[in-house]
């Protein structure tokens, strides 16, 4: 298949080099490789700028970016990459993180579990999956967060807050991309459970979610709280 993997970013100018150049590794091991796009929210500290300087040099992994005028939430940086994706013919897509806390040496995994399924989740609550860096508060409030969304939804998917997953841009469009409700983190929620409604097969993949160490997180109570929105109004609208 032809991958992209699809990042937003939003002041995340001092993680750009290290992150690119982890990608271009993991490119010559990963079989059919894959290209990278940023989706950049018009970030003030020169994300974008630095992104264009490594767009002609990194070693046959093509970099695209694409600049919005503002923030527009995490929802409409995929649905705006998932849509530059299929409009250049790629057949699957991944989402990650700009901030180093999705590994990509886990990309060779993810894309071959993409070969024999719908979609793929990087899962941090499967056997040999975890977290690194969080205080034991914050890995309550995660684990907590995912089993409410579970049991609400009754999804059998373990890491259904989780942002690495791979997606075949045919699952993506059986799912139905123009209803989606979300703005949010609850994006990541709703995508899986619009997906496993539809009986797409999916597969977690184990991953070591680390925290970031440069740059500020992006989470905030407005963002969990609406999370805890959507699913009650998932629930409503899908059952």
């Amino acid at each position: 298949m032809k991958n992209l993997v699809v990042i937003p970013t939003f002041n995340e100018v001092e993680n750009i080099e290290s992150l690119i150049g982890l990608l271009v590794k993991q490119r010559h091991d990963t079989p059919g490789g894959f290209d990278v796009l940023f989706v950049d929210d018009h970030s003030p500290d020169g994300t974008a700028r630095k992104i264009k300087e490594f767009m002609n040099s990194t070693a046959g992994m093509r970099v695209f970016l694409l600049e919005r005028n503002g923030k527009g939430g995490l929802a409409g940086a995929y649905l705006a990459g998932f849509d530059y994706g299929k409009a250049l013919g790629y057949e699957a897509v991944v989402q990650m993180d700009a901030d180093l806390s999705h590994d990509p040496a886990c990309l060779p995994s993810i894309l071959a579990a993409l070969d024999s399924h719908d979609f793929v989740v990087g899962s941090r609550y499967v056997k040999n999956g975890g977290v690194i860096g969080w205080g034991a508060i914050r890995r309550l409030v995660s684990w907590g967060g995912g089993l409410f969304a579970r049991l609400m939804l009754g999804c059998p998917i373990r890491d259904l807050t989780g942002g690495y997953n791979a997606w075949r841009m045919k699952t993506l469009d059986l799912i139905g991309l123009e209803s989606i409700i979300s703005k949010g983190y609850s994006f990541l929620i709703e995508l899986k459970y619009r997906a496993y409604r539809k009986g797409c097969t999916f597969k977690e993949i184990p991953i070591f979610f680390k925290d970031r160490e440069l740059g500020a997180s992006k989470m905030s109570k407005q963002i969990f709280f609406e999370a805890i929105r959507n699913v009650f109004k998932l629930r409503k609208i899908l059952r």
